[in-house]
């Protein structure tokens, strides 16, 4: 059996090798490319255990992959440096422009989502003639909802799109994942605890979404403040370097054992650094060091994640009866996205600007990624988990590779060109 250390320098190694390649001859963007090729080695395997069934290759990948937790590596690993890295690049000022567009989105968008999404692949599946109960149905609405900051970043760093409508789809999609997060925890203890047959109560799901939501936050204000007091009393970059890692993983940490939300909670400490750390508690020196650490991990990370979600194709196991219902989720998902994006749109366009193109861009541009796949893979072995996997699996390669490769061509077709490549809510991290 490999140990931990040989697991990450086999993943560590892939990673450089197939971004290289990518780089050198494919030159699709960085991350889709990363997936596409752990997609196809995966698929290439495949094809050789068919070809020569029971080969010692194809076997010893099968036990590698498997020896790793994708639910314990994202959510409990890799989340909370990827919200803080992306946070932390983040104008505040910015944001807090478009504070009450970008909440109404990651809260009411979500919920109307995972509605949608849930009943609607409930129906799909009472057509397929697949056995699913509707809480089961809401689980999957749950965690498909959320749009991936991981993914929707990387791929804003693709796209030239106006400045509000880019503050909108990053500062979106760094809260909608913790509130898709504390919605999905709550109906997936609701199915678990019911065996599938609960009415869902609006009153105590509400009060505990508020509890975990809000409870998060408030730790990631506390939490921040104190690294940024501790920052602003010295002048040495390494601690502060330091400072900032102990604030990432003692918060996300501290808010699993008070049971609120963690990436909330490293959302907010990450704005909070990211606005008054450049100004007031860095030197130069400091900031050049700090920032420039937070970028390689948001890239090193973002790079190891995109692998794993292609080869884990490897080691899930997708009945042929479930095919038809990942291709219908497709477009389910797709119509959710629409709705969550042109109510509060349409609601608060009354009063507030916004950008032509943004309900297009915003729906084409709600990329799913990891977060998704992770929530999927930590569901109990149910009879319901097979189907909501296969969903799962098929939005979120649908989404990052259809998606991501042509939200180039959706903003050209509804962005008038004047108003494209404006500037963005990423600070410059020059120093």
């Amino acid at each position: 059996m490999l140990s931990i250390f040989d697991l990450a320098a086999i993943l560590v190694t892939l990673t450089a090798l197939f971004a290289w390649f990518n780089q050198r001859f494919v030159k699709l963007p960085r991350n889709i490319g990363l997936l596409l090729m752990g997609l196809l080695a995966s698929l290439i395997l495949v094809g050789v255990d068919l070809a020569i069934p029971h080969t010692e290759l194809y076997a010893s990948v099968i036990k590698a992959i498997q020896q790793i937790d994708f639910y314990a590596a994202v959510m409990n690993g890799m989340l909370g440096f990827l919200l803080f890295a992306g946070a932390l690049h983040v104008d505040l000022s910015k944001l807090k422009d478009r504070a009450i567009s970008v909440a109404l989105m990651a809260t009411v968008g979500v919920a109307l989502s995972t509605a949608i999404a849930g009943v609607g692949f409930w129906a799909l599946a009472q057509v397929f003639g697949i056995n699913l109960p509707l809480i089961w149905a809401l689980v999957f609405g749950a965690l498909i909802s959320p749009t991936d900051p991981v993914a929707v970043l990387s791929t804003l760093k693709e796209v030239d799109v106006p400045e509000a409508l880019e503050t909108d789809m990053a500062g979106e999609s760094l809260f909608n994942d913790g509130v898709g997060v504390v919605i999905f925890t709550i109906l997936l203890a609701l199915a678990v605890q019911s065996g599938g047959n609960t009415q869902v109560g609006f009153l105590p799901v509400a009060k505990l979404f508020v509890l975990e939501a809000l409870g998060g936050a408030v730790l990631g204000l506390v939490t921040g403040y104190l690294a940024y007091f501790l920052m602003r009393s010295i002048n040495e970059y390494v601690s502060e370097l330091m400072i900032t890692i102990a604030l990432v993983m003692g918060t996300y940490a501290l808010a699993h054992k008070l049971h609120i939300s963690g990436p909330i909670a490293v959302v907010v400490a990450g704005l909070l650094i990211g606005e008054r750390g450049p100004d007031d508690a860095m030197s130069e020196e400091t900031h050049r060091y700090v920032f420039g650490f937070w970028t390689l991990i948001d890239e090193l990370l973002n790079g190891l994640l995109f692998l794993l979600i292609g080869l884990e194709l490897l080691v899930i196991k997708f009945a042929p009866a479930f095919a038809w219902m990942g291709l219908a989720a497709i477009a389910l998902v797709l119509f959710a996205r629409f709705c969550a994006v042109a109510a509060p749109v349409t609601l608060f366009g009354i009063r507030h600007r916004f950008e032509k193109g943004t309900i297009p861009v915003l729906t084409w541009g709600g990329v799913r990624g990891g977060i998704s796949v992770a929530l999927a893979l930590s569901l109990p072995l149910v009879e319901e988990r097979g189907v909501i996997l296969a969903a799962t699996y098929a939005v979120v390669l649908w989404t990052i590779v259809a998606q991501g490769l042509t939200l180039k061509m959706v903003v050209a077709r509804f962005v008038p060109p004047g108003e494209r490549g404006v500037g963005g809510i990423t600070q410059d991290d020059s120093g």
